[in-house]
């Protein structure tokens, strides 16, 4: 844990330590601890912090012309962001351009309502929907977040109707650059989150943006094919942790055991992610280690000057 100068709150999540300054900023500690099915996993994954971290940074600096951001200072340590501390709004606006995930599951089950959203009839997984469709989720603390709909986060007064019309203004938007950068690297962005909070009625996008924690990638270049022969299609995000950790008997359910993670292991997921990043970014990763205390002194060194 770091000791920073005028810290006036301390907040653990399940992968970030976020640090609350004067009452009016954050800095947040983007740790390598990895979770899945709302789980913490047993050991942390080297340089993952510095990935999720610096691929954010790189698309809040890329879509800052469409909405204001939270970052003050994101680039001068590889896996800590120091920002502005905004009133968060307690839903996350989940946009999805293809039947996949989530959705996917609800659909082969019969149902066609998602979050108060109807899914067209006749597609298979993977399938563009006609029309990107904004699937909303309670934002939790603990445990599992929650599927909710429009209808109700207006008429529960969550988020006044005027607010949410913005925040899906916001949501597509995003989502439409994103999918266009994302092709710019030969790739299909499938499905993201967004979070947003806001100060003094101004709204502002919050927590990491077109991470692959926070989003699914396809590759474009073969997607036509695999959807004609019916095959899962090759994916850009943390899926294959999700994977691997269905294959050997766990979903995050009471009872199951998470598997081992040897050595082995933990160098192979490291690994993935810092190709993620590569083929994200289009940049080499270059890897950045510095000690506790020259972290602390360097975000010690931004906070005197705010």
């Amino acid at each position: 844990m770091l000791k920073l100068n005028n810290q006036t709150d301390f907040y653990k999540g399940k992968v970030r330590d976020v640090y609350t300054i004067k009452g009016q900023y954050l800095a947040m500690v983007v740790s390598d601890r990895i979770s899945a099915f709302d789980v913490v996993l047993p050991r942390p994954i080297p340089y993952k912090g510095q990935v999720l971290n610096q691929i954010a940074a790189a698309n809040l600096e890329a879509t800052k012309d469409i909405v204001p951001n939270w970052v003050i200072d994101g680039n001068a340590l590889p896996n800590v962001t120091v920002g502005k501390k905004c009133e968060t709004f307690p839903v996350e606006m989940v946009i999805r351009g293809n039947l996949s995930g989530h959705a996917w599951r609800t659909y082969k089950t019969g149902e066609r309502m998602l979050c108060g959203v109807k899914m067209p009839d006749g597609l298979k997984e993977n399938d563009f929907f006609p029309e990107p469709i904004i699937t909303p989720s309670t934002k939790a603390h603990e445990g599992h977040d929650e599927d909710i709909s429009r209808e109700e986060i207006i008429s529960k007064g969550i988020i006044s109707e005027a607010e949410y019309k913005e925040l899906e203004r916001i949501t597509k938007a995003l989502f439409e650059r994103g999918r266009e950068m994302a092709k710019e690297r030969g790739l299909i962005l499938v499905d993201t989150k967004y979070e947003f909070g806001k100060i003094d009625g101004q709204i502002y996008l919050i927590d990491e943006i077109h991470t692959p924690d926070s989003s699914r990638y396809f590759y474009a270049d073969t997607y036509d094919r695999l959807q004609e022969e019916g095959q899962a299609q090759r994916q850009l995000s943390k899926e294959f942790v999700r994977e691997w950790l269905m294959d050997n008997g766990f979903q995050g359910k009471e009872g199951q055991e998470i598997p081992e993670m040897t050595d082995q292991k933990v160098a192979e997921i490291s690994e993935r992610y810092i190709e993620l990043y590569e083929k994200i970014t289009g940049k080499p990763f270059v890897k950045i280690n510095m000690t506790e205390a020259e972290i602390e002194a360097e975000v010690n060194r931004i906070i005197a000057q705010l």
